[in-house]
C-alpha cells in the first residue's frame, strides 16, 4: 500500500559525464531550464579498465562534491544532490562538513544522498577494504547519525562501532537543513531509510556487486512491494511524510530515444507487457509514460523519479506534462 496522500511529481536528471567545465555548466543550465527539480551526480571514481569493465557500470567523469558546488553556483532554483554518496569512501566528519558547507552556499537547494556501497571491484581497484554488507550498513547508519547531529548544531557525540566523533560543535550549521536521502535495495538499508530519511530511494539490490540480471530480478513488481514494506516498517507513523524516489534505468520513448523498446526487451528478457510493468522502466509514447508514472505513484507511492543522462533531454516533454513547467 502506497502513501495515503499523493505527493506532487518531481524529476531529477542524473548526469555524471562532462568533458569540460563549460560543458558541465551548460548541463546544469539545461536541466534547470527543462523543468527538472534536481540534478544528481554520482560517487564513483575509477575509469575504464579491467576493474570496471565487467561490472556493467559506466565510468563517472567527475567527482561529486566539486560538481555539486559548481552546478549550484551557476543555477538559481535547481536542487543539487549526489545519488548516492558511498559512506565507505568518505570520512564521516569530513563528509558532514562538506555537506553543511554546500548547504551554506546554496540554502534550500542541496540534497544529501547516502548509500552503503556495493561496487566491490571499485573498492579493490582503489585499495579500499570492502567490508561485509553488515559492516557497510553499520557505517551508513552511524554516518547518518553524525550528519543529523551536525545539521542540528548540537555537540557531536557519536560512539558507534565504526564512526567515533566527540567533544566539538559543528561548523557550519546550515540555516536550511538539507533533506537526507537514503537509497538501496536490501531490507536493513530500507528499514534504516524509513526510520531516518526524508527521501527514500528504492533501488536495485546490487548484492552481486555488478549490474546485471540479478539486479533486475531483485526489482520486480513483487520485490518492489516488499521494499516499500521494509520502508514502512522502519518509518511507522512517519511513512506518509517520506518522499519515495526511484530511478528509471530503462527509458525508451517512441521516436525520441536511441534506445528502443525492442532493444530493452532483448536486454532484459522481458515481454513488452512485463517491461512496461517493471518499476524501473518507462517505455512507450509520452502518453504511455505519463500513464505509467501515474500508475507507479498509485501503486507504490513513487512521486520522485530520476532519469539518467542517456535520456534526460528526450524526457523533457514528460517532465513538462507531469509538473506543468
Amino acid at each position: 500500500m502506497a502513501n495515503k496522500l499523493h505527493k506532487p511529481f518531481r524529476f531529477a536528471a542524473q548526469v555524471y559525464r562532462a568533458n569540460t567545465g563549460q560543458e558541465w555548466r551548460d548541463v546544469a543550465h539545461k536541466v534547470e531550464d527543462m523543468g527538472y527539480s534536481a540534478l544528481h551526480v554520482s560517487d564513483h571514481y575509477i575509469g575504464p579498465g579491467a576493474a570496471l569493465d565487467p561490472t556493467g557500470h559506466r565510468p563517472v567523469t567527475m567527482a561529486p562534491i566539486t560538481s555539486m558546488a559548481v552546478a549550484a553556483e551557476v543555477t538559481d532554483t535547481l536542487t543539487v544532490g549526489c545519488r548516492m554518496f558511498c559512506t565507505s569512501y568518505h570520512e564521516p566528519v569530513v563528509l558532514a562538513k562538506e555537506a553543511a558547507t554546500l548547504a551554506m552556499f546554496a540554502p534550500g537547494r542541496i540534497e544529501i544522498g547516502l548509500g552503503a556501497g556495493w561496487l566491490g571491484a571499485e573498492y579493490e581497484a582503489m585499495g579500499i577494504e570492502f567490508p561485509s554488507a553488515g559492516l557497510r550498513v553499520d557505517r551508513l547508519e552511524e554516518t547518518v547519525d553524525l550528519i543529523a547531529q551536525h545539521f542540528s548544531g548540537r555537540e557531536i557525540k557519536v560512539d558507534g562501532q565504526i564512526v567515533k566523533a566527540q567533544d566539538f560543535l559543528p561548523l557550519p550549521v546550515p540555516e536550511s537543513t538539507p533533506p537526507i536521502m537514503i537509497g538501496g535495495g536490501a531490507r536493513r538499508v530500507l528499514t534504516l531509510a524509513g526510520r531516518s530519511a526524508d527521501i527514500v530511494s528504492i533501488n536495485f539490490n546490487n548484492r552481486s556487486g555488478v549490474l546485471g540480471s540479478d539486479s533486475v530480478l531483485t526489482s520486480t513488481v513483487d520485490e518492489t512491494h516488499k521494499k516499500i514494506g521494509w520502508v514502512r516498517a522502519g518509518a511507522g507513523d512517519r511513512f506518509d511524510d517520506i518522499e519515495l524516489e526511484t530511478g528509471a534505468y530503462f527509458v525508451a520513448i517512441d521516436g525520441q530515444t536511441d534506445v528502443t523498446e525492442e532493444a530493452l526487451m532483448g536486454r532484459t528478457g522481458f515481454s513488452s507487457e512485463e517491461l512496461r510493468a517493471f518499476p524501473h522502466a518507462l517505455v512507450g509514447s509520452v502518453d504511455d509514460i505519463c500513464d505509467q508514472l501515474e500508475q507507479r505513484r498509485e501503486e507504490f507511492g513513487f512521486s520522485y523519479f530520476t532519469i539518467g543522462d542517456r535520456a534526460y533531454e528526450q524526457f523533457a516533454p514528460v517532465v513538462e506534462r507531469m509538473t506543468g513547467k
